[in-house]
């Protein structure tokens, strides 16, 4: 490889480098403890135990629950209900208008088995962490400027391949010059660990630019995709009297077999029509629960209208965010992610170091020095 490409792809690493360390520390030491939310949150908040019921207790209707919830809320029309994953709770979201803004929203969990009001889960110190991984505090712009952090991350990466791919013929793969200079050690150390983490940093990489597109492709996804499908209801008021919502679902899982539901959006609200009870799915399994496929029917009728396989995009976003946190393969991948995730951490750093330590250095020694394997040049360019 010649000199000059040598440097070019030199300054790419370096800047690229330099820019995003702090972020990328950020993301890392936040990254951290939500690889194990669910333990941290089960630690600091304790099993939220429902009441007890006498065996063989059954299971309320939804529209039973749905109407004890709202009598709660005088005056409140329903806009959402999820479900909970680790109880049998429902979650209804409602508000005084089916535009209400979010802080107009009363968020209720309702006691499957009695239909009456529990407790809600809290988010805590957990909420705060993922609020600051994600965006900053600083809603999407912030989430669009930690994508464009990412994507120099993942420059920063191939960059390094290639600078250090001289080095890397000069010196046994693995070797740390303990011995050496300090400033070498951590230049072997960096680049070794740099080599070994660099397809789990890629993906997590690249997996995190896609999860900061969030907003704006399911944006994109419910103007066009989903708008040609209610097309033909535009301008329609949401009806008077809605049908059954348990026979939404119902109707919506048979179409779909091997799913079951997410959660639902009520004719009027941001992620369904005026016409229709969009009922989100999700795959049964750890590898497809991320695969979301949402069923509309008929808000007056109760009749399923269509079934919408997500675009390829849509299906990238939602495959990318367990990979991003490792959390679809159990304790045993999240202790891996979190193992990658401190060595990165180590390599920001000895990145930091290095850089500091040869700052006044000229660029064409520090090129001669990377052909040389890393080892200082003398005075008249030899080791």
């Amino acid at each position: 490889m010649q000199q000059r490409t040598i440097k070019a792809w030199y300054l790419v690493h370096k800047w690229t480098s330099l820019i995003c360390t702090l972020f990328l520390l950020l993301l890392c030491l936040t990254g951290l403890p939500l690889i194990f939310h669910d333990e941290i949150d089960q630690l600091l908040e304790g099993e939220q135990a429902l009441p007890a019921v006498p065996d063989g207790t059954p299971m309320k209707s939804l529209d039973e629950t749905v109407a004890a919830a709202l009598a709660l809320r005088r005056g409140d029309v329903p806009l959402y209900l999820s479900f909970d994953e680790d109880r049998p709770v429902v979650n209804l979201t409602s508000g005084p208008r089916v535009t209400a803004t979010a802080d107009q929203m009363h968020f209720q969990p309702m006691d499957l088995r009695t239909a009456k009001p529990v407790p809600a889960h809290e988010g805590g110190v957990m909420e705060i962490i993922l609020r600051l991984h994600k965006d900053m505090f600083a809603g999407l712009p912030g989430e669009l400027f930690l994508g464009f952090m990412g994507v120099l991350f993942v420059l920063s990466l191939l960059s390094g391949v290639v600078v250090y791919a001289p080095f890397m013929r000069k010196v046994p793969f693995g070797t740390v010059r303990a011995s050496r200079s300090p400033r070498l050690k951590w230049l072997d150390l960096h680049n070794m660990l740099g080599i070994v983490t660099l397809m789990w940093a890629t993906v997590v990489g690249l997996t995190g630019v896609i999860n900061t597109l969030a907003t704006p492709l399911v944006d994109h996804w419910r103007g066009y995709a989903l708008a040609d499908l209610t097309a033909p209801y535009a301008g329609e008021p949401v009806p008077a009297t809605l049908s059954s919502v348990q026979a939404a679902i119902d109707t919506a899982l048979a179409a779909a077999p091997g799913n079951r539901p997410q959660f639902v959006a009520f004719p009027g609200v941001l992620f369904s029509s005026n016409h229709h009870y969009a009922v989100w799915l999700k795959g049964a399994t750890p590898l497809t629960e991320q695969l979301h496929t949402p069923a509309l029917v008929d808000a007056r009728t109760g009749a399923l209208t269509a079934v919408v396989h997500m675009p390829w995009y849509m299906t990238a976003l939602r495959l990318s965010q367990p990979l991003h946190f490792g959390d679809y393969g159990g304790l045993p991948l999240k202790i891996l992610w979190a193992v990658l995730d401190a060595v990165t951490i180590v390599i920001l750093g000895s990145g930091v170091y290095l850089w500091l330590g040869r700052r006044r250095t000229s660029l064409n020694r520090r090129v001669l020095e990377l052909e040389a394997g890393g080892a200082p040049l003398t005075a008249g360019g030899g080791r």
